[in-house]
């Protein structure tokens, strides 16, 4: 048994040996495996979802929405204006009441005492005084005036809901356009790693061929040069798909976890190109808003103008007064003063009044005109303002009809130009590895076939990128949003 212990421990090691590899080549492809899963489980993000993460996380569109709140708050608030005025109001002081003779004025923010009896000489007689008052206020006419106020609140709201809308459109057409770009910069990203492959092989055929001195060595170094090239092109490509990434990103929310873009839509041509669609009108929402706010100054300069009529008011005043000087003080004569506190808060007197009243400041007939003119002026600067949009938005519709047009093109062309890229560098490669082109020959060819490649990814999501701008010069996304399934 002891010279049978080597073989047996021979055939223990390499026992154990290939166990441990088989362990090992398991334990690869497990984590491989599960890799491949958790990649596999990255979900799909398609760009309606794209757009409704944006419309609930973008907090501009919050900000619409808290001022389309407030002026809705506003309408209802102008409304409570009409309501009549009730004050109450109840006080009591201690002082004297010495009176005087003579003309007085009251001054704006200047309460005076009023003096009580007029005395041959000054008393520092003091009692405790009260009074307490009950006053309604209504002015129930006034030319339309708190009508006008109302329909201005009422615009200014629906003013904000149109801004709101037009935010809305705005984020739509910008994460579109984000995930288009970023669609775009991974396909730039790809059609370069396969050029640094094809550079990478090139590279690797020259510089053994010129190591077995079938090649001469400036070939390996013109090689190294385009494979250094491949290699800075690839790294600008990801800097630039990573640009695009954080802009879609921000769009997002900023907080948004790994995701994969649909790329499915991008790889066939759109079925309705909107080129039927000519004019821009009112359902614009960037029209729609300058219209509502040429609107709100109409109304407000018919707001304006109804102030300078009469106001008529209905009021009545309930008033109770208590003191502690006693009736007879007006005679001077054994006048009984009574310095309680009780004694001056008990209304002992009482008076009522109700009636109509008119006001009509006259010199309002020339501050509203001028105000009413200032209004008319804004009202007309906001409607040239609307027109430079409008036709700025027919002059967009017409180059983007342009745009959809040399697109097709492009989507048409593309296809043949790779082709012939492809075919030509095979070509070149197989005649300079039988020496009858020369690495510049093949280095041309390499250039050319990465350029049709670029051209033909970028050809399918130009169109889409044409359609997408046409949809929102037209003002309705739907015409892009419905093909992508």
């Amino acid at each position: 048994m002891g010279s049978a212990d080597p073989v047996v421990k021979a055939i223990y090691f390499f026992t154990m040996k290939s166990y441990n590899k088989l362990c090992f080549v398991g334990l690869l492809l497990f984590l491989i495996s599960v890799s491949s899963v958790a990649i596999a489980q990255v979900p799909i993000m398609k760009i309606q979802d794209a757009i409704q993460i944006a419309l609930t996380h973008y907090k501009t569109i919050d900000a619409r929405k808290n001022y389309a709140e407030a002026s809705k708050s506003a309408v209802s608030a102008v409304r409570s204006q009409y309501l009549p005025d009730l004050n109450m109001g109840a006080q009591t002081a201690y002082g004297t009441i010495n009176g005087i003779n003579g003309p007085n004025y009251g001054l704006p923010g200047v309460s005076t005492i009023n003096g009580g009896v007029v005395s041959p000489t000054q008393n520092w007689n003091a009692a405790f005084g009260s009074l307490y008052v009950a006053n309604i206020n209504w002015q129930f006419f006034a030319f339309g005036s708190q009508k006008a106020n109302v329909k201005v609140a009422q615009g200014q709201y629906q003013n904000d809901l149109d801004a709101l809308g037009e935010e809305n459109f705005q984020v739509q057409a910008n994460v579109s356009g984000a995930y288009l770009n970023l669609l775009s910069a991974q396909r730039l990203s790809l059609s370069m790693q396969k050029n640094l492959d094809r550079a990478t092989t090139l590279r690797n055929l020259i510089l053994t061929r010129t190591i077995n001195g079938l090649n001469p060595g400036v070939d390996s170094a013109i090689a190294n040069a385009e494979l250094s090239k491949a290699r800075l092109s690839l790294l600008d490509a990801q800097n630039y798909q990573q640009t695009q990434a954080n802009q879609l990103m921000v769009l997002l929310g900023d907080h948004q976890p790994l995701i994969t873009l649909d790329t499915s839509f991008v790889t066939h041509q759109p079925n309705d190109l909107g080129l039927e669609q000519k004019t821009a009108g009112l359902q614009h929402p960037m029209l729609k808003y300058l219209d509502s706010r040429t609107k709100v100054s109409e109304l407000q300069a018919n707001a304006i103008n109804t102030s300078k009529w009469p106001k008529f008011s209905f009021f009545t005043l309930y008033q109770g007064r208590g003191s502690g000087f006693g009736s007879d003080y007006a005679t001077g004569t054994n006048s009984v003063i009574n310095h309680s506190l009780s004694a001056g808060l008990d209304p002992v007197r009482t008076n009522y009044m109700l009636g109509i009243s008119a006001v009509w400041n006259l010199t309002d007939l020339i501050r509203t005109k001028k105000r009413v003119t200032t209004q008319n002026y804004l009202t007309t600067a906001y409607q040239d303002e609307y027109e430079v949009q409008q036709s700025a938005l027919q002059d967009q519709l017409s180059l983007a009809d342009q745009r959809i047009l040399i697109a097709i093109k492009q989507y048409n062309e593309a296809p043949l130009q790779l082709k012939s890229a492809g075919d030509a560098y095979l070509q070149k490669s197989s005649l300079y590895q039988n020496g009858l082109a020369t690495i510049v020959d093949v280095t041309q060819a390499l250039y050319n076939l990465n350029r049709a490649e670029t051209d033909h990814d970028l050809a399918y999501n130009s169109l889409w990128q044409a359609l997408l701008y046409k949809a929102a010069t037209a003002g309705d996304l739907n015409l892009f949003l419905s093909q992508i399934h």
